[in-house]
C-alpha cells in the first residue's frame, strides 16, 4: 500500500472521513503555493470542519421534514404589508428562540404564513438548532398512533427533543375531546422546554370553537400565548397574484 493510501486509511480510522478523499487535492495544492507545515495543518482542519458543518446542515434538514426549501432571503416583504422589513430583520436574529418564545402567524391562505415559518426554521438550523417542521393533520394522526406505530413513535420522538417545532395550518379542523387533550398534553410537554411556530388562518380567540372544551382551550392558550409574539400577515394571496393560467388570455377572455 502507497503511503499516500495509508494515509487516507489513518484519516478514516480518525473520522476524517471527508478530508480523506480530499487529500491528494490538499497536497498539491500545498505543494503549490509552498505552503508551511502549519499553513498545510491548518488548511487539513479547515477542510474537515468545514465537511462536517454541511453534512451537519443536511442532516438536520432532513430531520426537519420541511415539505418545500423556502429561505427568508427568497420572501418578499414588499408583498407582505403588514410585514417591514425591519421586522422581518429583528424575526430572523432569533433573539425570540433564545428566550423561548412562541411565534405565531395568522392571516388568510396564501399570505406566506408557511414560507415564513420555513425560512425562520432554515435560519435556526444554520445555527445549530433542532427543528421539526409538521403539520396540525399530521400531528394529530402521530398522537393517536403514537402506542402503535414506530413512525409515530419516532416522529414524536424528535418533536421532543427539537428546540423549535413548527406546527403548520393549526386549527384547520376541528378536533373531538380525545384530540384537543392529547395536542393539550404535547404542548404542556414542550412548554419552557422549546420554542413553537404555528401558522394560523384563525385568531387565538377563535380556537375555542374547534376545540370544543372551553377548560383545554384555556390550557392550551395560556401555554402557548406565555411569552410569544403574535404576527399579523394579511393582503392578497401569494398563490393567486403569481398564478400561471392553464388557458391563454384569449380563451379566458372569452
Amino acid at each position: 500500500m502507497s503511503q499516500l493510501k495509508e494515509l487516507q486509511a489513518l484519516m478514516r480510522s480518525l473520522r476524517f472521513v471527508e478530508t480523506s478523499h480530499k487529500v491528494t487535492d490538499l497536497i498539491n495544492q500545498a505543494e503549490k503555493q509552498d505552503v508551511s507545515y502549519t499553513q498545510f495543518l491548518w488548511s487539513i482542519m479547515l477542510n474537515e470542519q468545514k465537511q462536517r458543518e454541511q453534512k451537519q446542515m443536511e442532516k438536520r434538514l432532513k430531520w426537519a421534514t420541511f415539505p418545500s426549501h423556502k429561505t427568508l432571503q427568497e420572501f418578499d416583504v414588499t408583498e407582505q404589508q403588514s410585514l417591514s422589513k425591519k421586522q422581518l430583520n429583528q424575526l430572523s436574529d432569533l433573539n425570540w428562540l433564545e428566550q423561548m418564545y412562541n411565534l405565531v402567524l395568522l392571516g388568510p391562505p396564501g399570505v406566506g404564513k408557511t414560507h415564513l415559518a420555513i425560512g425562520l426554521g432554515i435560519q435556526a438550523i444554520s445555527l445549530g438548532y433542532k427543528v421539526i417542521f409538521i403539520s396540525m393533520g399530521d400531528l394529530v394522526h402521530a398522537l393517536k398512533t403514537e402506542e402503535i406505530t414506530t413512525k409515530s413513535r419516532v416522529r414524536l420522538k424528535r418533536i421532543r427533543d427539537a428546540d423549535l417545532i413548527i406546527i403548520d395550518d393549526l386549527m384547520f379542523m376541528a378536533m373531538d375531546q380525545q384530540e384537543a387533550n392529547i395536542f393539550f398534553h404535547l404542548i404542556n410537554e414542550l412548554h419552557d422546554q422549546a420554542s413553537i411556530i404555528l401558522t394560523s388562518n384563525k385568531a387565538p380567540k377563535e380556537w375555542g370553537e374547534l376545540l370544543g372544551d372551553p377548560a383545554i382551550t384555556t390550557a392550551i392558550l395560556d401555554r402557548i400565548l406565555h411569552r410569544v409574539e403574535i404576527v399579523h400577515l394579511n393582503g392578497d394571496s401569494y398563490r393567486m397574484k403569481n398564478r400561471t393560467t392553464i388557458f391563454d388570455q384569449e380563451s379566458v377572455s372569452n
